[in-house]
């Protein structure tokens, strides 16, 4: 069976994992696409929800068989994967897929999905705002903090090239577009 997916990108720290997780709660036709990974599992994370945490060997392996719908080295070693056989378990359940992927992938998922897909992106309010979400989860080395901030303006350039943009400079409203705007694409023929 073959159904729609939605696609949700920005950069990191847009909230885009604060909406994808609210859309899910919201609009139960659909069910989140886990994507596989090389980078360290974070303490509050769950191998097989969250992500499936791979080796970057078992992510080449998978690579190899094309097993992946889209892929990204986005920083050196630490690979992020779409696996085909996710979207098809979805549809098979007569769910939506609905992606949580970074910008490049997300436009990629696009480009094969075509009509059959809606492609947001999460608009920060501010590089100054950004840095202070990322600072906030207490996470980030001042290098990696840097270089996801750097990273964030490159994103921030492909932001037309999505279906809609969402400006999250606050919460609550842009989950409430989010909302509005999965439901019209769900329902549209």
């Amino acid at each position: 069976m073959e159904g729609k997916v939605i696609i949700v990108s920005a950069p990191s720290g847009a909230g885009k994992t604060s909406i994808v997780q609210h859309l899910l709660k919201a609009v139960p036709e659909l069910k989140f696409s886990i994507s596989a990974t090389t980078r360290k599992k974070r303490d509050y994370e769950i191998d097989g929800k969250d992500y499936y945490f791979i080796t970057p060997e078992q992510f080449k392996d998978r690579l190899a068989n094309d097993e992946f719908l889209e892929w990204q080295e986005v920083y050196k070693d630490q690979y992020y994967g779409s696996l085909k056989s996710e979207v098809e378990r979805i549809w098979n359940e007569g769910q939506t897929v609905i992606f949580d992927v970074d910008v490049l992938g997300g436009l990629n998922i696009k480009e094969f999905y075509g009509d059959k897909a809606l492609a947001v992106f999460i608009e920060p309010p501010a590089m100054e705002e950004l840095e202070n979400r990322l600072r906030k989860r207490g996470t980030e080395t001042p290098e990696s903090l840097k270089k996801r901030l750097d990273k964030a303006e490159y994103e921030i350039s492909f932001s037309n090239q999505f279906d809609k943009i969402v400006l999250n400079d606050d919460l609550q409203t842009a989950q409430q577009e989010m909302i509005d705007l999965v439901r019209d694409f769900l329902n549209e023929k």
